[in-house]
């Protein structure tokens, strides 16, 4: 009974700490980065609404990094469980979508002509014009300037022959107005700030400027998988004329990606959390209602973690799903936790019940024995020895050495023993003492 009580309290206590390790709040590190960016605004945002939810399953800790590389990076060597990475730059190879935080656009146009100044050169209108000239792009990272090369290069013209000026986007405006340079490009979301401010900067002589339109974009597509063929929609960029009309350009995302190990119950929880709260945010931060569901196909660019394709198929299990086999299977082995105890405390009980077994034979042998005494002393003995055999029988019972019908049995061999015996006194007390004496000599004669 130790044993089972034991092996119970265990295997609740067991259960109780499952649960508790289950459903507790599990913090996650999301990698983002450069500092005073949209994307670190956006993270710190959703940190602040996970960490302020009562019943949250998951908090996260932003971990700052100098941009998307190095939070890809930050990924990769394991100081992350989340990151926010440019889908068209390396994606670590233990990295698995979640959910695609924003689309960008290229935006590429050339300032207009300053007014009262004749320019020599002639009106760029087409990217392959652009051979020889100087290229103004928007943000430090190195990823922009290899997007325009691959551009360049779609168009024939060799990048080596064009002067390209980077400058980091919070001095876009100054450093438009500064650096005179024949065509611009920028990245980002279709209605960015940062891009609209840099067109007006370049446009502050008057005038309106000129898009140069991606005619190759399904190309582009093609031949690089991380982009897609977008347009930019009319009067999206300042402006109702800015510009007068679509303009065929490419697209890539910013994915928020999970590290490969990451549990699928706790990627399916952020998952589900991030698209629960992204409207409350979208008043603060526009950019949050942009989040969209990962691609959960199987030829994905960045292949779509378990728990968040769970969410987004609609198959997210519930704790009793997850945990059930370990329900079954730790109520198996309690119950064979019982079985084996009741054999344990069985075979140390053996030798009680060897001893009882005996000792019941020998009760139905002095039950003949007094059917046939001729000595009432001899009654007396047998009548102790039964008193001795009942006291260790109810001993046996006491400890579940015997049950309950074998104590049965016993209880009417032993009434069977004291009526023998009661019987066989009343005969001998009747008869002469003379008798009895005899009959005494005559069978211990008979026994020699």
């Amino acid at each position: 009974m130790f044993v089972l009580i034991a092996g119970a309290l265990a295997i609740v206590g067991a259960l109780i700490a499952g649960y508790y390790f289950a459903v507790r709040p599990v913090t996650l590190r999301i990698a983002v980065g450069p500092a005073s960016s949209d994307d670190l605004k956006v993270v710190q945002a959703l940190a602040q609404a996970f960490n302020n939810q009562q019943h949250t399953q998951v908090k996260l800790r932003p971990v700052q990094t100098d941009g998307a590389s190095a939070s890809a990076q930050t990924l990769a060597d394991g100081k992350a469980d989340l990151a926010i990475i440019r889908g068209d730059l390396e994606v670590p190879k233990n990295a698995q979508a979640v959910a695609t935080l924003r689309k960008n656009v290229v935006v590429m146009w050339v300032p207009p002509a300053a007014k009262g100044k004749g320019r020599k050169a002639a009106k760029i209108t087409k990217i392959a014009q652009l051979a020889g000239r100087k290229i103004g792009v928007v943000g430090r990272t190195p990823a922009n300037v290899n997007l325009l090369k691959l551009i360049l290069t779609q168009y024939g013209v060799d990048p080596m022959k064009v002067e390209i000026v980077q400058f980091p986007a919070n001095e876009a405006i100054d450093a438009i107005k500064n650096l005179k340079a024949d065509a611009y490009l920028a990245v980002g979301p279709a209605n960015s700030k940062i891009t609209i401010d840099a067109i007006t900067a370049s446009t502050k002589d008057g005038g309106e400027p000129t898009f140069l339109a991606i005619d190759a974009s399904e190309a582009i597509a093609q031949n690089h998988p991380a982009y897609e063929a977008a347009e930019i929609p009319a009067g999206s960029l300042g402006s109702a004329d800015r510009p007068e009309d679509e303009v065929k350009t490419i697209s890539f995302s910013h994915h928020i990606v999970a590290r490969k190990g990451l549990s699928d119950a706790t990627v399916a929880a952020f998952t589900r959390q991030l698209f629960a709260i992204r409207q409350s945010l979208k008043n603060d931060f526009p950019l949050a209602a942009k989040i969209e569901t990962p691609d959960t196909d199987k030829d994905a660019t960045i292949p779509v973690h378990p728990g968040a394709a769970a969410f987004v198929d609609g198959e997210e299990k519930t704790f009793l799903d997850r945990y059930s086999d370990y329900i079954w299977w730790s109520l198996m082995a309690f119950s064979a936790m019982g079985s084996a105890g009741a054999w344990f405390a069985g075979y140390l009980k053996q030798d009680e019940r060897n001893t009882n077994t005996s000792q019941r034979e020998r009760l139905l042998e002095m039950l003949k024995t007094a059917r046939q005494s001729d000595s009432t002393d001899e009654l007396d003995q047998l009548q102790a020895e039964a008193d001795d055999i009942l006291r260790h029988t109810l001993d046996c019972f006491e400890h579940g050495a015997i049950e309950e019908g074998t104590l049965t049995a016993f209880n009417i061999a032993l009434e069977q023993f004291h009526n023998a015996v009661a019987d066989r006194k009343a005969l001998l007390l009747s008869m002469p003492q003379n008798l009895q004496r005899t009959a005494s000599q005559f069978r211990a004669a008979g026994t020699a």
